[in-house]
């Protein structure tokens, strides 16, 4: 099957009317991955990763949004904005047990005070999202999940 390379693109107002740029009003959730090295540490651990040492980290990050008008419910570029000034830029290739909050820095604990600031920052902004979900992976088969509905409990 071969592609047919368009003649003209689509055109607003003739092709397409505004109404029709939303085609749903359903919540979606729209989801960005980020990664970032780091070094840390754990106290009161009787393992090797009681000794200083590193990890590539993936922080997945999801919003809920209904789509506005134009069929956008949150763009990309605002959460990768949000989560670059509010975590990853703090974190990347620094120390853990040194810039973030003293805690254990387990992935359990790191991924509550990665919500806090994201979700902090989206309610800042009045963003019509929420963050729904976050995951973070310390290896590539090892990972935490945190949900809106478990932060709330």
């Amino acid at each position: 099957m071969a592609y047919e390379l368009p003649v003209q693109l689509q055109q607003l107002g003739t092709d397409i009317t505004t109404e029709q740029l939303r085609y749903h009003t359903k919540m979606v959730l729209i989801t960005k991955e980020f990664t970032f090295d780091a070094a840390h540490h754990l106290h009161a651990y009787n393992g090797k990763c009681h000794e200083l040492h590193g990890h590539t980290y993936r922080l997945q990050v999801s919003v809920r949004a209904r789509p506005n008008a134009i069929g956008l419910g949150l763009d990309f570029g605002v959460i990768k904005q949000i989560v670059q000034e509010h975590v990853v830029q703090k974190l990347d290739h620094h120390y853990l047990n040194r810039v973030l909050p003293p805690m254990n820095t387990t992935a359990e604990n790191m991924i509550v005070w990665m919500y806090e600031q994201i979700d902090a920052a989206l309610t800042a902004q009045e963003n019509v999202a929420q963050l729904e979900r976050l995951i973070l992976w310390e290896t590539p088969t090892s990972s935490v999940e945190l949900t809106r509905e478990a932060m709330m409990t």
